[in-house]
């Protein structure tokens, strides 16, 4: 097996992936959104409704920790060749996967310097990757 601490990704590529994933999750919400439509009435959604919101954030809890446990990649991850991986080099299970996701929200709240962090990390670990206790590496 390769060394897979030689790979660590950078964090111009991670924020690549997350372009990528960002622009494929605004179609799913588009498309839930025209799923619930009906079952919401002509009035469509309020602004600053809760329900909706919620929805939103268990959407892409899904997308993500769905193809990180089944694949170790999302779509954008894939197009830039990156994999997720636990501290034992396994595939994420769902306890992990849902650590990092919400831990990844953690990073975005903190004004996103839980991903500068990565920066100055000597393993180029975001905030969320040491929480989790996960790391991204390039395929070769």
């Amino acid at each position: 097996m390769e060394n897979k601490d030689q790979n660590h990704c950078s964090l111009p590529r991670r924020l690549a992936a997350i372009f990528y994933d960002t622009l494929l999750l605004i179609a799913i919400f588009f498309v839930a959104s025209f799923i619930l439509l009906p079952l919401i009435g002509e009035t469509g959604v309020e602004s600053g409704n809760s329900f909706y919101n919620v929805f939103l954030i268990l959407l892409a809890y899904l997308y993500f920790c769905w193809h990180w446990v089944n694949g170790r990649q999302t779509l954008g991850m894939r197009s830039w060749k990156i994999e997720v991986f636990n501290k034992t080099d396994s595939t994420l299970n769902w306890k992990q996967g849902s650590l990092r996701y919400f831990a990844a929200l953690l990073s975005l709240l903190l004004l996103g310097l839980g991903f500068i962090w990565a920066l100055f990390d000597k393993e180029k670990l975001a905030l969320h990757d040491r929480l989790s206790k996960t790391k991204l590496i390039v395929k070769k």
